[in-house]
């Protein structure tokens, strides 16, 4: 969809929905090049500001969507960035490669799944080895399969497969990148309105999204005193891969109508919440989630 199409100045109008050709279904992990219409990650509209000149970041799930966004946003931003993506994600993180290095910063990435505790290990050797340190952490890669009929639905190996993905790889990559993180750095861990407003075909999900909060709560005050600052952000309906990968096709169709917005957020309308708490300007905020959810409150 064209961003030029719509009213910039009326957040409501701002974007268009998905189109007809937008619900069916595309194979997971699914690729932006799959989608009938191709979200919005800044390309044409992020302007940076210097404001993380010279960090160095990591972001898991960083190929495409809300994790492509916000590699755009630091690297305009004077950020180096570290993407870890699967290894049938190679085109989108191609694409991600491309624009952080467009913006003049290094840019490494890290095929894996990030179920292997060992991957999660590399990605941090990798940061260090290759950009020389961890700055900023953000723990985005997520896994989510709707199952309409519940709890009776979802097998063992899919429980299993999101509690890893969602919250076993942030346990692990937190715990092996914290010891050697300098003060002033910043861990920003992706919840979702599902922690609050959970629905039941994707209960795995939304327990692993809940988790996420109270880890990122948990941690901010384990790791003031050595001013490392943890944050979340808690995307509302965002038009990803994800959605047409995961989703049944007439809950794809309409995607994001329910909010008082009217329509589905757009990767781009995440990054600047999460350059927010990866900047100096957070620097008294630690323990925080922040709904980008098109006025569905976090209850």
């Amino acid at each position: 969809m064209s961003h030029d199409q719509y009213d910039r100045q009326d957040p409501a109008r701002q974007y268009a929905g998905p189109d007809e050709q937008s619900s069916d279904r595309i194979p997971h992990p699914g690729l932006t090049g799959q989608m009938g219409d191709q979200p919005d990650h800044g390309e044409d509209s992020y302007r940076g500001t210097g404001r993380l000149e010279g960090r160095r970041a990591v972001i898991t799930g960083g190929d495409s969507g809300i994790g492509r966004a916000v590699a755009l946003a630091f690297a305009r931003e004077g950020a180096d960035v570290l993407i870890s993506h699967l290894p049938e994600e190679e085109p989108d993180a191609r694409e991600t490669v491309r624009l952080i290095e467009g913006a003049g910063r290094k840019a490494v990435t890290v095929p894996g799944d990030i179920r292997d505790q060992a991957v999660c290990r590399r990605i941090v050797e990798r940061a260090f080895a290759e950009m020389g340190g961890i700055d900023i952490l953000v723990n985005n890669a997520a896994y989510q399969m709707a199952q309409p009929g519940g709890i009776t639905d979802i097998s063992d190996e899919q429980f299993d497969r999101v509690m890893k993905t969602n919250l076993y790889a942030m346990f692990w990559l937190c715990r092996e990148a914290v010891p050697r993180m300098p003060a002033g750095s910043s861990i920003i861990n992706t919840a979702s309105i599902q922690a609050q407003e959970s629905s039941a075909p994707l209960l795995d999900y939304a327990t692993t999204k809940a988790g996420i909060v109270a880890f990122t709560k948990a941690l901010a005050e384990g790791l003031a005193p050595q001013g490392i600052r943890v944050n979340a952000v808690a995307p509302g309906p965002i038009w990803t891969p994800l959605i047409p990968a995961t989703m049944p096709e007439d809950k794809v169709e309409g995607f994001g109508r329910q909010t008082p917005m009217g329509r589905a957020g757009q990767p781009a309308e995440l990054a600047p919440a999460y350059v927010f708490f990866a900047s100096p300007e957070a620097s008294y905020v630690t323990g925080e989630t922040l709904g980008v959810t098109g006025g569905q409150p976090l209850t």
